[in-house]
């Protein structure tokens, strides 16, 4: 048996030394690769008082960025995360499951071209860098997709281009149809088909289908502007336009940030979900001013969408819609949408805020009806360094008929609480 072993492990030594004939020293490989990422765990304790629900969970999300030199014009680019399907939150609901394990999925893996000057060039498995999406997000889900992106800069102006062969949108997106049924209840996954039966509904757009975007931004001496178009195969086209600007003084400092987004659905997504309430033309703009003023900062931000529609986002996070803590106004037409925040730093790392936001719109469907959000909470943040951010989150969430079949009956009506603790590296 000894004998065999031996041998065994000889003919082991010889095989992996025919497999890494090419490899590089452990020492000189770590010295290319550059390493990056974050790690968020989310507590969140909601209940709603007119259904007696109440729902806890504990989220986890963890993500590593490799980043390997190839050679001196390409890296090879990969991201790791250990959450949800859709690179989002793995949750896991304390009240009616034990702990569990999650899963890890390869979320990036694509070449980075650096030859041409002032020119990147991504190919391969990558975050849908867009308007409408989000490609990377340490606490949230996000947008990927596999094809070419290409980055040129020309003095202020980076011009960007990008094709996607497909897409994760079927399953990370935040389009879903938002409507009222025929008795007038509130569903954001389900219409009411033509006998007055629910019918549960995907997400609206389709991850199999070509994506296209151009855009350009100007980086000028006292305001940023951006322009981009983009259009997914047999869903929509969109484009959007937006200025940011930030103007200092002594003592503090005040920012704007203004943009206008359209977006078109297609007659094939018309005609799927046809007699449902969806309009062919969709729009939303904003604008929000922030300040700084010794400890005191302060945010006041208005969004208004189209009386047709408001779906202008694959993603509630995305800087072509708005969104709060519960509350978007993504999907939402003829929507009136006001966020107010004020805070103090108690101390340089300590961070006390009242926020209030306010959303008023009109459900989709032949008995669309006038709808209320409300939400009040107060926000504690304390950034203990650079690399740990932490916040306790606790307030009320309302949602109620302002009209129609249902006028003044409360649908939601919540207390609920949050913890976050962030640390990235």
């Amino acid at each position: 048996m000894k004998k065999i072993a031996k041998l065994s492990l000889v003919a082991a030594v010889a095989v992996a030394g025919l497999t890494t004939a090419n490899a590089q020293p452990l020492e000189e490989a770590i010295k290319n690769v550059d390493v990056s990422g974050s790690v968020v765990y989310r507590y969140n304790d909601y209940s709603n008082d007119e259904t007696d629900n109440s729902d806890v969970q504990n989220n986890y999300k963890v993500a590593l960025n490799l980043s390997s030199k190839v050679n001196e014009d390409v890296k090879f680019n990969s991201r790791f995360v250990v959450g949800g399907a859709d690179s989002g939150f793995a949750a896991l609901d304390s009240g009616k499951t034990s702990d569990q394990n999650v899963d890890v999925t390869l979320s990036h893996a694509y070449f980075g071209y650096t030859g041409i000057a002032n020119t990147t060039v991504n190919i391969g498995k990558q975050g849908l860098t867009t308007p409408w999406t989000v490609a990377i997000d340490s606490d949230n889900n996000e947008q990927t997709g596999t094809g070419a992106l290409a980055l040129s800069t020309v003095g202020p102006v980076t011009l960007a281009a990008a094709y996607f062969n497909q897409s994760n949108l079927d399953k990370s997106s935040d389009a879903k149809i938002s409507t009222t049924d025929n008795a007038g209840a509130a569903s954001d996954i389900k219409i009411a088909d033509n006998s007055g039966n629910p019918q549960p509904v995907g997400t609206v757009l389709d991850g199999s289908q070509d994506i296209v975007t151009v855009g350009a931004i100007a980086a000028l001496d006292f305001v940023t502007l951006d322009a981009w178009y983009l259009d997914l195969n047999d869903k929509f086209d969109s484009y959007t336009i937006g200025a940011k600007a930030d103007f200092k003084f002594d003592g503090g400092k005040i920012g704007v940030d203004a943009r206008y987004t359209s977006l078109s659905l297609d007659d094939t997504l018309l005609k799927t979900y046809a007699g449902v309430g969806l309009n062919e033309d969709n729009a939303l703009a904003k604008i929000a001013l922030t300040g700084n003023v010794g400890i005191v900062n302060a945010k006041v931000a208005y969004g208004w969408t189209d009386k047709d529609g408001g779906l202008t986002a694959a993603d509630n996070d995305a800087v072509t819609t708005m969104n709060g803590w519960n509350t978007t106004v993504n999907g939402k037409a003829d929507a009136d949408y006001w966020q107010t925040t004020l805070g103090v730093n108690v101390l340089p790392e300590l961070n006390l805020s009242a926020n209030y936001n306010n959303l008023q719109y009109t459900g989709l469907g032949t008995n669309g009806a006038d709808i209320e959000e409300e939400e009040l909470y107060a926000q504690l943040t304390y950034k203990m360094s650079k690399n740990l951010n932490t916040y306790i989150r606790y307030g009320t969430y309302t949602k109620e008929y302002q009209s129609g079949v249902n006028n003044g009956n409360d649908i939601n009506d919540d207390t609920r609480g949050r913890l976050q603790v962030e640390y990235t590296f």
